[in-house]
């Protein structure tokens, strides 16, 4: 150790870069940024297509966000079993692969539907078309889910494994690849944007299919090289047999008090089980299989100490409170303009950034439980801007509408609700927001007040929401044993996608202006909700510590 010390202190600055430079985090850090510019850049250009395609008509991006949704919540545990399944480098590039080539042939066939769309709806009386629509949306989704497994794999599972399990260092990473999602996530979307406003949307699945071909091959390189010059990725916990696997599940129900000891099987019956396996079809045996896959999925989440963390992350989905269509689309109607939008929007992102370095200052000073008190404090604080926006001068919320009959006779007076995105015939695209250019007259509050309250909790919010989510997900990564971090992930991501959905059922049950303040109230309860779980499980964990009376809880950092 002495000798290495000393051969390391002889580098040279130039050489200490490049060591680096070559190094695994570097290439990871690449590697994650190259993918999620690639997935903000179609995840906003294929919104924008499907609109282009149906008429600017919201169906079948309303179509694909439900196929997308509903994808990953069936699913989810058995993506993540299949990480677990296999090894790391085999896994990796397969869902590069696959998520690449999907985009790529997608684009492709967008492009075909662009040049010959005529002609295209004059084949098989337009059935073509829906064909067309239908391969796009399911290339897409199998993108999305390629995606996510390649997601849990470098970020819930490569990180840990790179960083030696040091809780400092996976804290550093964590707070970095946060920061480039944050970065990407505001530049991608204008640069594909510029490229479509500037060209046209051919040009647009051009510029997107040249991405993913040169974005495949540069990152297939660089995670190749990390496989190989980090050895302990290639150690990974054997899968456990059937029979093993079979007797854990016995002897877990036997501790619940749920079966009684299994008696010896006789020949007979050991006859009758095996031929009533083998008559089911294939089909019906593999389906068998995929649901006991998710069922088990589901119970190793439920039994992991952080279940309650992770159900309090899922629970922050819920909301109306963030930069997406609807909340922008909301203060249009205020009479804020898209310029101020945007602004804002670049705004909330330094705030992100802000987030991701107090997460690792506060870890390292208190801890990385306490640092989760500390940020869902400081994000229920900044929320309540939000709540007081609601009764705030300028705010359009009408409590009468709480009563059915003079709702009714309320809608019934023309002018009273508008639309919460009016159809204009200038739409502007950036990162998934629908920005109007005019607002229009009659749409000016009274007082900016409550519109500017609103916002002030949004932006300010964000600085503990991602504290408190980079919190969750290095819990995670410490607290889930290796051969279960894949199948418990997938199913958080399950959870995150099911708790979403929620929030759009929630927007579609009340659409109107008038309805915005009630949707802030319930987004509020829910992230009290999610943040109330948490403390729970920081209460179960301190006190845990304390009787166990542990000397340094900092000497793992």
């Amino acid at each position: 150790m002495y000798t290495y010390s000393i051969t390391f202190s002889c580098i040279s600055p130039q050489g200490s870069a490049l060591i680096y430079l070559k190094g695994p985090k570097f290439l990871i850090y690449v590697s994650g940024a190259l993918s999620m510019w690639g997935d903000r850049m179609w995840h906003f250009a294929i919104s924008v297509f499907l609109i282009e395609l149906y008429g600017r008509n919201l169906l079948l991006t309303a179509v694909f966000g439900l196929v997308v949704a509903g994808s990953v919540l069936l699913l989810g545990a058995l993506i993540g079993d299949w990480v677990d399944r296999n090894p790391r480098n085999r896994v990796a590039h397969a869902s590069l692969f696959i998520q690449n080539i999907s985009v790529t042939v997608c684009s492709v066939v967008l492009m075909l539907v662009f040049l010959y769309k005529q002609r295209i709806e004059a084949i098989w009386d337009g059935w073509l078309t829906v064909v067309c629509y239908t391969v796009v949306i399911v290339l897409a989704d199998v993108a999305n889910l390629a995606s996510t497994a390649l997601t849990i794999a470098i970020q819930r599972d490569w990180i840990v494994v790179i960083t030696g399990y040091n809780r400092g260092h996976l804290a550093g990473m964590n707070a970095t690849m946060r920061r480039i999602d944050q970065v990407t996530n505001i530049l991608a979307p204008l640069a594909v944007g510029q490229v479509m406003t500037l060209a046209s949307n051919v040009v647009g699945c051009g510029f997107i299919l040249g991405w993913n071909l040169v974005s495949l091959i540069v990152e297939f390189f660089f995670l190749s090289r990390v496989y190989r010059i980090v050895p302990a990725l290639s150690v990974k916990p054997p899968v456990e047999e059937e029979e093993r696997v079979y007797q854990q599940r016995i002897e877990r129900r036997m501790s619940q008090g749920n079966v009684t000891q299994p008696q010896p099987l006789t020949e007979g019956a050991c006859n009758t089980s095996l031929k009533e396996i083998t008559n089911l079809p294939l089909c019906f045996r593999r389906f068998r299989w995929l649901v006991s896959t998710c069922k088990e999925g589901w119970k190793a989440y439920y039994r992991q100490p952080v279940f309650l963390a992770g159900m309090g992350l899922a629970f922050l989905y819920t909301t109306v409170l963030g930069f997406d269509c609807i909340t922008t689309g909301y203060a249009y109607t205020q009479g804020i303009s898209g310029s101020l939008l945007s602004l804002l929007m670049g705004v909330s992102a330094i705030t992100g950034l802000m987030g991701t370095v107090m997460f690792t200052r506060l870890r390292k000073t208190y801890g990385l439980v306490n640092t989760g008190i500390i940020s869902s404090c400081i994000h229920l604080g900044c929320l309540l801007l939000c709540v007081c926006s609601v009764f705030a001068p300028g705010s359009p919320m009408d409590l009468s509408l709480l009563m059915p009959y003079i709702t009714s006779n309320s809608s019934s007076e023309g002018g009273s609700n508008q639309p919460l995105l009016p159809d204009r015939s200038s739409i502007h695209w950036t990162n998934n927001t629908v920005l109007f250019e005019n607002v229009p007259s009659g749409t000016v509050p009274e007082s900016y007040i409550s519109i500017i309250l609103l916002f002030l909790g949004v932006i300010t919010a964000r600085i503990g929401l991602w504290s408190f989510d980079l919190t969750v997900t290095q819990l995670l990564q410490e607290n889930i044993c290796e051969s279960e971090r894949g199948v418990v992930n997938g199913v958080q991501s399950s959870m995150n996608y099911l708790m979403d959905l929620l929030h759009f059922i929630m927007v579609i049950s009340a659409p109107q202006p008038q309805h915005f303040g009630i949707l802030v109230i319930i987004s509020v309860l829910f992230i009290t909700t999610g943040h109330t779980m948490y403390f729970l499980y920081a209460h179960k964990t301190l006190k845990a510590l304390y009787f166990l009376c542990i000397p340094n809880t900092k000497s793992n950092e």
